[in-house]
């Protein structure tokens, strides 16, 4: 049986983001961050005073995940920013044998401290990008995985053992085996498979039961899919362009939505108001904290 989440996702910041993505909850902060891809805007949001800022860069921004010592990991149009804590950049590291025309995707950090990030083809030409993992005080990322197409949400089980990555190409949720000792990722294979009509895979969250939350793009929703593949919850939303969530809040209980509102104007941005804001919702579970990239 599928819940729909009586619980309604309500916009709690109307920045009218043109593609809102990579939401992160900085647990040291207690701040929500997240970027518009198109716009090149870093959000902070604290959701204790209300207070909310953004940087602006010159380029692209695709995700954003806390540092330990209070700095941030900013994925960037052709390499990963590694900001201090003061917002000033420290380092740069660029991602060799990546095509010119391709840039950073969505990004994660996985239990022992790595990172990971896909890499796209500006025009989403099918097979131009990779996945990549970066150690911590690594010089450069190794490529991972090869010919991916739109590399989007990444996630891991709470116990490590799973590493959930979706290339919304494919419309599915791929599984991989992992060892968090030495970051191996291996055997990746289909998980779920989304129907054309519910929208198209982009980011995820997992939660502390091993529930995978992801957004589908055009499908005004996410959906929950449990640890055995079925899927059990949707959170409708009043926007078609969902792009992901993030779980936040000091008890990680409270699932934060990003969405767009990408090529919308006229009777399509007054059909749905609210297309490119923050939403929130209590969906009755909670997260797994973000650990923080230590690099």
């Amino acid at each position: 049986m599928i819940r729909v989440l009586p619980a309604p996702a309500e916009p709690v910041l109307r920045t009218r983001d043109q593609l809102g993505e990579g939401p992160a909850w900085d647990s040291a902060r207690e701040e929500l961050l997240w970027v518009d891809i198109l716009r090149g805007r870093l959000y902070r949001y604290a959701p204790a005073t209300g207070e909310v800022s953004h940087r602006k860069f010159g380029h692209a921004v695709s995700a954003v995940l806390p540092r330990a010592g209070g700095g941030l990991a900013v994925a960037a149009h052709h390499g990963v920013l590694l900001l201090d804590a003061h917002g000033e950049v420290e380092r740069t590291i660029t991602v060799p044998g990546e095509p010119g025309s391709n840039r950073l995707g969505d990004a994660g950090v996985d239990p022992a401290g790595r990172l990971w990030f896909g890499t796209l083809d500006a025009e989403m030409l099918p097979g131009r990008g990779a996945l990549h993992r970066l150690a911590p005080g690594s010089p450069a990322p190794e490529r991972v995985l090869h010919r991916t197409s739109v590399a989007n949400g990444l996630g891991w089980s709470p116990d490590g053992s799973r590493m959930y990555f979706v290339d919304s190409a494919t419309r599915r949720i791929d599984v991989l085996d992992f060892d968090p000792a030495t970051g191996e990722a291996r055997d990746r294979r289909p998980w779920v498979s989304v129907e054309d009509e519910a929208g198209v895979p982009d980011g995820l969250a997992v939660d502390a039961e091993g529930g995978v939350w992801v957004a589908l793009w055009r499908g005004g929703q996410i959906r929950r899919y449990d640890a055995g593949a079925r899927h059990d919850a949707t959170l409708p939303l009043p926007v078609r362009q969902v792009t992901s969530c993030a779980f936040g809040g000091p008890g990680l209980d409270r699932l934060y939505v990003t969405t767009g509102r990408v090529e919308m104007e006229g009777r399509w941005l007054a059909a749905e108001p609210d297309a490119g804001a923050v939403f929130a919702a209590d969906v009755g579970v909670c997260g797994l904290p973000v650990p923080p990239y230590p690099g």
